[in-house]
């Protein structure tokens, strides 16, 4: 899955639950907020003040990383 500043946190959980473990390593706790599974990326990073391309970049690195 490419990830982007439009992806939904709610379609980013169900795609692939490991996202829950790099959104709280950088403060987002989008599991228990009420309204975070339907902002989008780029949303939840304004809200909290964090750039949403680098929250992208890192998503999309950790997640699509080749497990050996």
């Amino acid at each position: 899955m490419k990830i982007t500043e439009r992806t939904k946190i709610s379609e980013l959980l169900q795609t692939d639950e490991r996202a829950a473990q790099v959104l709280a390593s950088v403060g987002l706790s989008c599991v228990g907020c009420l309204t975070g599974g339907e902002e989008t990326l780029a949303e939840a990073a304004a809200e909290h003040g964090m750039d949403p391309v680098l929250l992208v970049r890192k998503l999309n690195l950790y997640l699509n990383e080749t497990i050996e």
